[in-house]
């Protein structure tokens, strides 16, 4: 079987990597190079931020997130020699008001990388000796981790590029099907060339809109910009991750503090707002005050693809027989993306799926019944 996957981030080569596993012919496309786009610029924390804040469908995807990434990396570090690094760091979150609603959550959902305990002064020092002393108590979470998602990225993308039954295109821009009937005939690209598959993936991000007119449907996906900053510290500096008021600091292992994030609605714009950088330095300085004493030397911005409720859409397209969805995790792509694209392989290869999918259904979306009738 052949597989035509449109989209080339965390989302599309985690779909690639699934379908190629289980035997399948995979050609991956996108409209720039793979990996570049809001998959590079996240942050790479391996839970949903507060998630007690969200549904209940995207914590059963992210839920997963960290066990088949350590999975896959155990799998792929030999073949490419690429370390996704995944941090076992533990997070610190000082936002006094979720403190029960967290602990709730956590005796509710058993989850173990939800297990949190309330600590104070001392014991939080302790755990995290680089915190402003005006921090006096936290929620702890030992369990949260990290993961290096441009190393994820090129790890996967080493992964399918020398894979014998890949075949792999950036900067092809696919702007067309060619329909039979209520079939994908052929995927048509910029250049006018005919792409045939037995099936097509979207998985096209803050993108997935711009179908809305070909496939005669509402696609409730907007580009949504977060902006962050990058610290280099020396190695292992910053014991946990930390969190306050949806602002965070991410320790990397080589003394790269990844700082955010924001919420910017401003169509396909990745440039940093200064008002936006100099919010997220001043948060990250409330947190650890010494970062001031460190360089900022990167900053960037990324276009999540924000949707209702952050809910992605997984399965199959409504009235086109061979077209799938992958779309729409907004905030939580690189944590959801793994069980997202499991559960998008097992629906298109008829499997059993190891989750209800009912809840990322496409038949959310909205059809044109009275354009699809005429």
């Amino acid at each position: 079987m052949h597989i035509a996957i449109i989209g080339a981030g965390i989302s599309g080569l985690l779909c690639a990597f699934e379908f190629l596993e289980q035997g399948c012919h995979v050609s991956l496309y996108d409209q720039q190079h793979f990996g570049r786009a809001a998959s590079w610029a996240g942050g790479g924390i391996l839970s949903p931020m507060y998630p007690w804040r969200y549904p209940d469908a995207v914590n059963q995807l992210a839920r997963h997130g960290k066990a088949l990434y350590q999975h896959y990396n155990a799998q792929l570090l030999p073949q490419t020699a690429i370390d996704f690094e995944i941090e076992h760091s533990g997070m610190l979150i000082f936002d006094a008001d979720d403190f029960a609603i967290g602990q709730a959550y956590a005796e509710k959902y058993q989850d173990p990388m939800q297990r949190c305990q309330h600590v104070q002064s001392e014991q939080l020092q302790r755990i995290n000796p680089r915190l402003a002393a005006t921090w006096q108590q936290a929620l702890y979470f030992p369990a949260l981790s990290n993961i290096r998602n441009p190393r994820v990225l090129q790890s996967l993308q080493a992964y399918v590029q020398q894979h014998p039954r890949a075949q792999v295109y950036p900067q092809h821009t696919i702007q067309q099907f060619k329909m039979r009937g209520q079939r994908i005939d052929a995927a048509i690209t910029q250049h006018n060339e005919q792409i045939y598959a037995d099936h097509f993936v979207l998985a096209t991000g803050a993108w997935s809109a711009e179908w809305e007119q070909q496939l005669r449907c509402h696609i409730p996906v907007a580009p949504v910009q977060g902006q962050m900053l990058l610290f280099k510290t020396p190695a292992h500096w910053l014991p946990t991750m930390c969190m306050n008021d949806v602002m965070y600091l991410i320790p990397r292992r080589d003394g790269h503090i990844v700082c955010g994030s924001s919420v910017r609605h401003c169509g396909f714009d990745t440039r940093p707002d200064t008002h936006i950088s100099a919010k997220i330095y001043a948060a990250s300085i409330a947190m650890v005050p010494e970062l001031a004493h460190f360089p900022i030397i990167k900053q960037w911005a990324g276009l999540r693809p924000g949707s209702p409720d952050g809910i992605p859409y997984i399965g199959a397209m409504p009235e086109i027989d061979n077209l799938w969805a992958n779309f729409g995790h907004y905030r939580n792509g690189l944590c959801m993306g793994p069980a997202a694209a499991r559960l998008l392989r097992q629906l298109l290869l008829a499997q059993q799926p190891f989750i209800d999918p009912s809840a990322y259904s496409t038949t959310r979306l909205h059809i044109d019944q009275q354009h699809i009738a005429s």
